[in-house]
């Protein structure tokens, strides 16, 4: 395994991180009585797996149904010296509700302290003001680090931009877990704030929300080769030095291994990640049209300035995707998600598009006569059964 120094928690961090979102028998609480003991003896051997290959970094969230209670089964059995242990509790206006979850990450896991704790979704500013304002979640925060039972702290955002910029530029966090991968690079500004300010970045889920990568199309994984999509994108993110370790949202023991040949060649990475970034970009640039490539995204508005709050952005981006690379099931996936993300995947889908007037909306984007019908023609090629996050499913 390769190690990066995590920003100024100087925790050397390995570049693959075992998230703990897949592996957990339910993602509701239940009674741990409940739990199928072959579920725990998988568990227990994806962790083993992932430390065998040098995979110290365990993360998981209170949100993630009994992913803590099941790891708190086997962390405490394990060096406590050789872990790096990452949970997250989310923001609440109250602080003693912030309070009582935290005990409860806590209790469940099993541990003295913890080295991580993340503000789970930082994703509007007012998740930001809960924590900062006096008397909020970061004062109790700094209480637990003062008892010496949380180490670090930082937040995860499915934020916008402008909201992660403004909780790096807080100063009080010591790292960042944010999206960040090839066919989604919008929130690089961030990941630049972080290293100026000596944060440890960590990038979510690259292998599905990037892509779905684990099983791609035929068209991406021709255009990826000689490396596979997932190859490929791990190793285009483990490129910049800026960006120290990538969830492995690892559901069985196995699933750590398609991720290791990037281990070999991120020493060739300036070789061999260029021909096949020119490729992407011109097969992309041959369906879209160069235009429409350079400029689609100029002038759009965010969702909350749009009537019906229809997520303009991120159905053209999905439609981009659809078709440049035939990343047609990843973008019907995350489209109908729309409507049903709350603040995690924010605004509606497209269709009710015929019944808006966007007119006003879209006078500062080149493309303002086309985009209505590109967005009734995204709708009526990803529309299907409306999607939940996992954790609401």
């Amino acid at each position: 395994m390769l190690y990066r120094r995590f920003g100024r928690t100087n925790l050397a961090m390995p570049v693959f991180s075992c998230g703990g979102m897949r592996y957990q028998f339910s993602w509701q609480d239940v009674p741990p009585s409940t739990i199928p003991a072959e579920n725990q003896r998988n568990l227990e051997a994806t962790i083993q797996r992932a430390l065998d290959l040098g995979i110290n970094h365990i993360e998981t969230a209170r949100g993630y149904g009994t992913s803590e209670v099941q790891l708190g089964k086997i962390l405490p059995r394990l060096p406590r010296e050789k872990l790096i242990v990452q949970t997250k509790v989310g923001p609440r206006a109250n602080a003693r509700d912030f309070r009582e979850n935290l005990e409860t990450s806590l209790q469940n896991l099993g541990l003295d302290y913890i080295d991580l704790l993340g503000i789970h979704g930082i994703n509007l500013p007012e998740h930001l003001e809960q924590v900062l304002r006096p008397g909020g979640c970061l004062e109790v925060v700094r209480q637990f680090q003062a008892q010496g039972r949380i180490r670090f702290v930082g937040f995860s955002t499915h934020g916008s931009l402008e909201v992660i910029r403004q909780a790096i530029a807080s100063d009080v966090f010591d790292y960042v877990n944010l999206h960040w991968y090839y066919i989604n690079q919008q929130n690089w500004p961030a990941i630049l704030d972080a290293h100026a300010r000596d944060m440890g970045v960590f990038i979510i889920s690259p292998a599905d929300k990037g892509g779905m990568l684990y099983n791609p199309p035929a068209r991406l994984s021709q255009l990826c080769a000689p490396l596979s999509p997932m190859v490929f994108n791990d190793l285009f993110c483990l490129s910049h030095p800026q960006v120290h370790t990538l969830s492995v949202g690892a559901a069985r023991p196995s699933d750590f291994e398609a991720h290791l040949e990037v281990l070999s060649l991120l020493d060739q990475a300036n070789t061999l990640l260029p021909p096949i970034v020119a490729r992407l970009e011109q097969a992309a640039i041959e369906r879209l049209g160069a235009d429409w490539y350079h400029t689609w995204h100029h002038g759009l508005p965010p969702y909350h300035h749009t009537p019906g709050e229809v997520n303009i952005p991120t159905i053209l981006w999905l439609w981009n995707l659809a078709q440049a690379y035939d990343l047609v099931d990843y973008a019907r996936m995350r489209y109908n998600l729309l409507g049903n993300g709350g603040h995690w995947f924010p605004g509606a889908n497209a269709a009710h598009v015929d019944q808006l007037d966007l007119s006003a909306c879209l006078a500062k984007s080149p493309h303002r006569q086309a985009i209505p019908a590109i967005l009734k023609s995204a709708h009526q090629l990803f529309a299907g059964a409306a999607q939940k996050r996992l954790s609401q499913a």
